[in-house]
């Protein structure tokens, strides 16, 4: 029976924005219209009564949420990542350990289906209609997604 174990946990990354330009007949001078990057996926940690232990997680030890991606024509945001449930017994504790060695407890699961955030998932960048102003109306730029966060989970059954 495994009662301590140590995971990677890794919010996925965003999708970046895109910079386009409308091409329509009979428009001559169409505007920007690139759509902003959707966000990345959260990691949760959630309780569930059908498990005993933390077996289960000595076979994984990483975990990573889905990416975001990228905008699209027209102003189209991207579709954002997926966030993942990583399942463990009621009465864990959820530690984080920082870079120094030392773990700030984060939550303790004691329901049924109580979740904790531990790894954010990247916000999503800018397309190029953020950017456009009178004196540069047709930008060709846009902003790239930011990176999930990644971080050491130790996980401790009471």
């Amino acid at each position: 029976m495994i009662n301590r174990t140590e995971i990677i946990v890794i919010g996925g990354c965003a999708g970046n924005g895109l910079a386009s330009f409308r091409r329509e007949k009979y428009v001559p001078f169409g505007g920007p219209d690139g759509g902003d990057g959707g966000n990345g996926g959260d990691v949760f940690i959630a309780a569930d009564f059908s498990l005993v232990d933390l077996a289960l997680l000595k076979q994984k030890r990483r975990f990573r949420a889905e990416s975001g991606h990228q905008g699209g024509r027209w102003g189209k945001h991207g579709k954002r990542g997926e966030n993942i449930n990583i399942l463990v017994p009621v009465g864990t504790m959820v530690f984080i350990r920082a870079e120094t060695g030392e773990e700030k407890l984060l939550g303790d699961l004691i329901a049924l289906e109580q979740k904790v955030l531990v790894a954010k998932g990247g916000k999503g960048g800018l397309g190029n209609v953020h950017f456009a102003t009178g004196a540069n109306q047709a930008p060709r730029v846009a902003a790239k997604g930011e990176l999930g966060e990644e971080r050491r989970v130790v996980l401790e059954l009471k």
